[in-house]
């Protein structure tokens, strides 16, 4: 059986009461086309233009105005949506970059903090410094059962190591998530190629909502929203513009079942010369 996803694209300002409007624009359109789930891009509740006011405007997941806004669209439209936003950590000064999937009941039944901090100074391109605001999270991303399949969360950056992805999938995921804001140079050279790399080597269906256009004077996202399919061919793709925009596809875990079963690539892993990586842990 096959159940539509839709994945979205649009370019979060500091704005939030904007953002949110944005995306609960995007909710109806989803809901409208016959989409399960919406995926929202890495954060869609702002994005700031300077450090000071990251931290400022970052709030617990409990207090943030922009999440309880998305599980009341969610809940009014009985959508399950997947949304990257800012979390403030009770630990640190520093915030989380966090992923929530939000039921069609309104309630959030997961989050994930990203794992690994985009700390890149490229030549001739962005220099970017994510864990001067931001605290890594401890823990892989959850694997939880959607209408969709079972979703493995990641967020962005994430998607350069391919050792969570692979874990996902030996813990049973179906489908990878990656809401993300790459920058235009990072994102013309390799944000496709790593989507279909890692839905061909996990053989999953991959979703990844993206961040699009001009935030601000300093920053500026790749957008090409899409959703790959277990064999690696790219099945769904927003528009090349700014302008907030869904793209569907079906994800048909039949295919998929198929696909694993005339190339049983997880049973042809040797675990006897590298670890089984669905069972790692923390000490």
């Amino acid at each position: 059986m096959a159940f539509l996803a839709a994945v979205g694209q649009f370019c979060a300002t500091s704005c939030v009461a904007t953002n949110q409007k944005i995306c609960s624009g995007l909710v109806s359109k989803a809901v409208q086309q016959g989409a399960k789930m919406l995926f929202l891009p890495e954060a869609s509740d702002f994005l700031s233009e300077t450090k000071a006011q990251a931290l400022a405007m970052t709030s617990s997941l409990e207090a943030s105005s922009f999440l309880l806004h998305i599980q009341k669209a969610a809940k009014e439209h009985a959508l399950w949506v997947s949304v990257g936003v800012h979390e403030k950590s009770e630990i640190t000064p520093l915030l989380y970059n966090t992923h929530v999937v939000v039921d069609a009941l309104g309630h959030v039944v997961a989050s994930y903090r990203k794992v690994h901090l985009f700390d890149v100074d490229i030549h001739h391109g962005p220099r970017l410094m994510e864990s001067e605001t931001t605290q890594k999270g401890s823990e892989l991303g959850a694997v939880l059962p959607t209408p969709l399949g079972n979703v493995g969360l990641q967020i962005c950056y994430d998607l350069r190591f391919a050792e969570q992805s692979i874990a996902q999938r030996q813990r049973g995921a179906d489908i990878l998530t990656f809401p993300s804001a790459f920058t235009v140079k990072t994102g013309a050279a390799h944000w496709e190629p790593l989507l279909r790399a890692r839905a061909i080597e996990t053989q999953t269906y991959v979703v990844a909502a993206a961040q699009v256009g001009q935030h601000n004077a300093k920053r500026t996202s790749y957008g090409h929203a899409m959703i790959v399919d277990p064999w690696g061919t790219v099945i769904a793709q927003c528009p090349e513009v700014s302008l907030p925009s869904i793209a569907l596809a079906s994800i048909d875990l039949d295919v998929l079942g198929r696909i694993r079963t005339e190339m049983p690539i997880l049973h042809h892993r040797r675990h006897d010369l590298y670890p089984h990586l669905g069972s790692f842990h923390k000490d």
